[in-house]
This record gives structure tokens, C-alpha cells and sequence, in this order.
């Protein structure tokens, strides 16, 4: 889920309505979490593919993922089961989301439940996710695969990273209802935090995102979008 609107009293944002039994929707934002066609998919498509995934994860040195915006975890979920049928033995996958307002461990088992194929890792997130999750969650998914989510405002938690990421998966409430997601100061601190060769991935093809994504200085490649939609948008931080 995306940083708050400021105009949008905090308490209302981590309420949750429910459309067609198990899609979740913040009236807060007056989005939805994932795309109505199908979320998984639409993971494989945009962040998967987008940063060149499973491919890039096959090394030995141990991969690190960023996000924006952890939600249901289906974009964790995801990829982790990606990883376990794709990645090679031995090797390391960290996973790391920056959140604003952790949803509930019931709305996430409830959210969840609507991949099968997602079943086991969901079994897992959920047995292991805090009551009243609040600064930085570390969860151990299983060996070698490992999770945080980083609780707060985006823009102030990322400028207490360090370490740089391998691959960002840019998935923040739509840019039209949430622009402060999507800021130049933002995509700046994405930029600092990413690998040379590093990628991202995102839905959002909204013109000011793409043009304070080339001001970071990220190369910026259009691609056709999940389920008809004409755009999204990927790219790289040039090599040195």
C-alpha cells in the first residue's frame, strides 16, 4: 500500500472495503491493490519481467529486491514462489518492502486466498507476520529467503538505506490518487539505492513519472502493459 494523502485522516487509511469477495480496495485512495484481471499475473508481467526476472537471479551472489508498497504481499509471494522453482541452489533471495500502513494478517490470508497456486507460501507469510506490525518487520520466509518491510513513510525510510537493490518493483496506489509515491525526490532515492545494472519495474506510465525517472537518471523503456493497458514503464541505472 502507498504513503498517505495528507489531506486523508490517518485512521481512515488502513480501512479496507472488499469487492467481489476477496479484492481489497482503499476507499482512502479510491483504488484497488492489483489489477481486477488477475494480480499474479499481472506481477509476472510488470515486475517480474520488467527487471529481467527469473534470469538476473541466476548467480550465486545473493539477490536483493525493493519495494514500494507491500499491500496484500502477493507481489512477494510471487516472486518467491518464482524463486524456488527458478533460482539456483545455494543462492539467496532478500526481499524488501517499504509500507506506510502494514494491512492486517486476516485481510493478507484473505487477499491471498484467492491463488491457489500462492497457497504455501501464503501459509507460511501469514503464520509468521506480527499482530500490530510497526517499524522494521524481519521475517526469516524460510533458509536463504528472508523478509523486511520497512514500516513508514517511503520517502523518509529510504533515506535511511544503504545497501542498494538489485531489482525494484514500483507498485504504489495509483499516481492520478497517490503522487507523492511517485515524487522526484522519490524516484531520486530509488535511483541512489539501485545497483549499477540495476532495474525496475512498474504498472505506472502517468508522463511525470516517467520524466522524474529519467531525471534520476535511470534509462526509461516503454512496454506494452498487463490486460490492455497500453503502457508501463521499466528501466536500468547505466552500468559504470
Amino acid at each position: 500500500m502507498a504513503d498517505h494523502d495528507p489531506y486523508t485522516a490517518p485512521e481512515t487509511l488502513g480501512v479496507l472495503d472488499w469487492h467481489e469477495g476477496d479484492m481489497p480496495y482503499s476507499s482512502a485512495f479510491d483504488d484497488h491493490f492489483y489489477c481486477r484481471n488477475d494480480g499474479r499475473l499481472e506481477c509476472g508481467h510488470v515486475f517480474l519481467s520488467g527487471n529481467g526476472l527469473p534470469a538476473r537471479w541466476q548467480r550465486q551472489e545473493p539477490f536483493r529486491i525493493a519495494e514500494l508498497g507491500f499491500g496484500t504481499g502477493l507481489n512477494l509471494t510471487e516472486t518467491w514462489r518464482q524463486w524456488q522453482e527458478t533460482a539456483p541452489e545455494g543462492t539467496s533471495l532478500h526481499f524488501t518492502s517499504f509500507e506506510r500502513f502494514p494491512m492486517a494478517r486476516a485481510d493478507i490470508d484473505r487477499a491471498l486466498a484467492h491463488w491457489p497456486e500462492l497457497d504455501a507460501q501464503r501459509v507460511l507469510l501469514t503464520e509468521k507476520w506480527p499482530e500490530t506490525p510497526a517499524g522494521r518487520v524481519e521475517i526469516e520466509l524460510e533458509p536463504r529467503v528472508r523478509l523486511t518491510v520497512v514500516c513508514g513513510a517511503a520517502l523518509e525510510s529510504l533515506t535511511q538505506e544503504q545497501l542498494p537493490f538489485d531489482a525494484w518493483f514500483l507498485d504504489g496506489f495509483a499516481p492520478s490518487r497517490n503522487p507523492d509515491m511517485w515524487s522526484a525526490d522519490l524516484m531520486a532515492e530509488v535511483f541512489r539505492l539501485t545497483v549499477p545494472g540495476g532495474r525496475f519495474g512498474t504498472y505506472a506510465a502517468a508522463g511525470f513519472v516517467r520524466r522524474n525517472l529519467v531525471a534520476a537518471g535511470f534509462v526509461v523503456e516503454r512496454r506494452p502493459g498487463f490486460a490492455g493497458k497500453r503502457e508501463m514503464l521499466c528501466g536500468e541505472k547505466p552500468a559504470i
